[in-house]
């Protein structure tokens, strides 16, 4: 039991010495508010959180996430084909790629695929 708690004790002081070595070497001697400031998203993390921001740019995502996700369902249709009557599977996909469809029409006439503004 001794054995242990002297070891444990060794090896904290080992890894004392070596993390107060890195500090001491790795000091700089030129400190620079930018370089030791945190990077956020190229944000100024000193200035307001209260920032604007584009609705475009969420929207833009928003459409993304959507088609991300209906194209992960579309895959499985693939498969189903093999296992259900093809009507069944002719039906179920015409119905499903005509929502999408008219999706993709509806966000176009609201504008939200215009790209530049």
């Amino acid at each position: 039991m001794f054995m242990l708690l002297l070891i444990s004790i060794v090896i904290m002081i080992i890894t004392f010495i070596i993390m107060l070595l890195g500090s001491i070497i790795s000091k700089k001697t030129f400190f620079d508010r930018e370089k030791n400031s945190p990077f956020e998203c190229g944000f100024d993390p000193k200035s307001s959180a209260r920032m604007s921001f584009s609705l475009h740019f969420f929207l833009i995502a928003i459409i993304f996430l959507i088609f991300d996700v209906e194209i992960a369902l579309l895959l499985p249709i693939i498969i189903i084909m093999n296992i259900s009557s093809f009507f069944h599977w002719l039906l179920v996909t015409f119905f499903f790629i005509t929502i999408l469809l008219l999706g993709l029409y509806h966000e176009w006439n609201q504008g939200a695929l215009n790209w530049v503004n």
